[in-house]
């Protein structure tokens, strides 16, 4: 079964990117969101394997997005994965501790974001051990 990925950047440029990076190398179906009200109502009505979201976006903002997605289902443990080109320490940590699972810094290092998505999916799909 193909993996599902949402994809919320408000540049088209980024989504497309992103979107043909994860169709092609992971065979992923990519849903993608240009602002933070779309994401947030993909995210209320479908389930995804993961969320790949970037911060600075008019609106709520991506911090807005993230707390929302981990406050109700479906998709409230979803690994979420911040894509931004903020790179101060505070913020980086500010997005740990609201529930991101990861963070890549733009500009996208395909090699690197592609390694955080499969770990990401294969944390996602493997049973919890206690």
């Amino acid at each position: 079964m193909r993996q599902r990925v949402l994809v919320v950047d408000d540049e088209e440029s980024t989504r497309l990117l992103l979107a043909r990076m994860l169709s092609q190398s992971l065979g992923a179906e990519v849903q993608l969101a240009g602002t933070c009200e779309q994401a947030l109502r993909f995210a209320s009505t479908s389930v995804y394997d993961a969320i790949l979201l970037d911060l600075l976006m008019p609106g709520i903002g991506g911090f807005g997005v993230l707390q929302a997605i981990r406050q109700s289902p479906p998709n409230a443990t979803t690994p979420v994965i911040v894509v931004t080109q903020v790179a101060e320490k505070a913020t980086l940590a500010r997005c740990l501790a609201a529930g991101a699972n990861a963070v890549h810094l733009k500009p996208v290092d395909r090699t690197k974001l592609l390694a955080i998505v499969r770990e990401q999916l294969a944390a996602r799909a493997s049973p919890k051990t206690t």
